[in-house]
Order: structure tokens, then C-alpha cells, then sequence
């Protein structure tokens, strides 16, 4: 016996996904800026993909792995490497748990080489907020939960420029 989808339940998520992709299109852009000014080179990360079948042609059946790497890497000028994990939320709240154990690790590891890594929220108001990664870590210390409010992420606002660049690394 087959369950039924219930299609609100659809409907939001298929709403989810498009606005997650509209912040993840705006944090392009915003890299863009910056690269072609000679400032940076941050680039999405590629999700990885486990091929299962060959179609032939060049064509194949894969799923996503789980991704462990931040959703963006690159470096500033200079030589600093920076990192970035984009998340974006339709509540008034971000939950620490958003970022996988996996990609905590990660992150973890490259702060300690050196690395600025920063985990980027967006929300419903378009708001942008550039969150350390330590302080996420930290976040249950700081907080006193596993989670923050973004009125509570105000320091941490991205500005944007008068062409609606987010000047992410400003």
C-alpha cells in the first residue's frame, strides 16, 4: 500500500529549493564581483556524484554523495584561504545542526591550518549574515542553544553595494 504525498508538503518544498538556489545564485554573483576586481577567487564547490550505470554516449545513472566540503572555496588576495557553507532558511531561526557533522569536521580542520571559514545565512527578509565558524561552533556556549535568531546575527550583517552585490568579504 503506497502512501499519498500530501501536496502542500510538495509545494513548500519545491519552494525551499527555489529560494535556496536564488541565495546560492546571489552568493555567485557576489564571488564574481570579486574576482573580476582581482580581490578573490571563491568558487561553488562541485557536488560529488557516484556514477551507478553506464547509458553509453557519455551518459550515466548517479546519486549525490553526501557532500563534506563547505558549499564555497577559494583564496584572497594575498594568499588567505577562505571557506564558506551557505544556508538558507524560511523560519526566523538557523539551527547549528544545518551543518552536517561531516562538514563541521571540515571546517574545523582548515581553521586550525589557517583558513577564514565562515558560515553564510540567509533568510527570508533577504538578509545576508557572515557567521564566523568558530562562533557557530561555539554557538550552545554563546547562546545557550543550538540555534540563532537573526536578530541576534545583526554584527554579523552582510552589506550590499548600490548594484546588489553582497560585499561577502568586506
Amino acid at each position: 500500500m503506497s502512501q499519498k504525498k500530501d501536496p502542500r508538503r510538495q509545494l513548500l518544498g519545491k519552494l525551499a529549493k527555489a529560494r535556496g538556489k536564488q541565495f546560492e545564485d546571489r552568493l555567485t554573483a557576489s564571488f564574481e564581483y570579486y574576482k573580476d576586481k582581482g580581490f578573490a577567487i571563491v568558487e561553488k564547490t562541485p557536488e560529488p556524484m557516484r556514477p551507478t550505470k553506464s547509458l553509453g554516449n557519455g551518459k550515466f545513472i548517479a546519486y549525490f554523495e553526501k557532500q563534506a566540503q563547505p558549499d564555497y572555496k577559494g583564496v584572497i588576495k594575498g594568499g588567505r584561504a577562505v571557506m564558506f557553507e551557505a544556508k538558507f532558511t524560511t523560519a526566523d531561526r538557523i539551527e547549528q545542526s544545518r551543518v552536517l557533522p561531516i562538514q563541521a569536521e571540515y571546517m574545523d580542520k582548515h581553521t586550525r591550518l589557517g583558513a577564514r571559514c565562515f558560515v553564510l545565512v540567509g533568510f527570508m527578509s533577504g538578509e545576508v549574515y557572515r557567521v564566523p565558524w568558530q562562533e557557530w561552533a561555539a554557538m550552545k556556549e554563546l547562546h545557550g542553544r543550538k540555534y540563532i535568531t537573526e536578530a541576534e546575527l545583526e554584527n554579523h550583517r552582510v552589506q550590499t553595494a548600490w548594484n546588489g552585490t553582497l560585499l561577502i568579504l568586506s
